[in-house]
């Protein structure tokens, strides 16, 4: 009988353990219009059921915090990481410099942005002499970086 109340006492004291508190997501605390910058007095933490929970869900206000709105997020909303992407600093079809770095050697080329990109997003760029497609990591406005294995090798090349 004392090992019934003792086990019974046990999973009483436990049973805030087990309880289902929900999780914490960062939610807009007004309405963020699309394009609009994200700061962080914008941001509050709120929780939801676990059960709720879905891939993408932004945890984390350093995740927000200086990232652009893809579309209208409402306030109190949870917010997916696909909801925000980084401020766009270089525009479809304007000149880029193309900057590639190796070891001891430094290549600097203009080139026209096939499509349009934040700071850290990966980005299409034309050379205007050859016509070639270089993919390129975007690192600040109107300056993109290339790498050894970003050459785009068009379709009818390797013929």
């Amino acid at each position: 009988m004392m090992r019934i109340v003792f086990f019974v006492s046990a999973l009483l004291m436990a049973w805030p353990a087990f309880a289902d508190t929900g999780m914490r997501v960062v939610v807009p605390n007004r309405d963020i219009a699309r394009g609009e910058t994200i700061s962080q007095g914008d941001l509050v933490y709120g929780t939801i059921p676990s059960t709720n929970v879905f891939s993408g869900v932004v945890t984390s206000m350093n995740a927000l915090a200086g990232m652009e709105a893809r579309r209208m997020l409402r306030a109190g909303e949870i917010v997916r990481s696909d909801d925000v992407r980084h401020p766009v600093v270089v525009t479809k079809g304007s000149i880029v410099t193309m900057t590639f770095e190796a070891p001891g050697v430094t290549l600097t080329a203009s080139g026209r942005a096939m499509s349009e990109g934040g700071v850290g997003d990966t980005t299409t760029v034309q050379n205007p002499v050859s016509f070639r497609q270089i993919s390129c990591i975007v690192t600040g406005p109107g300056a993109v970086r290339a790498s050894s294995s970003s050459l785009i090798i068009p379709a009818s090349a390797s013929r």
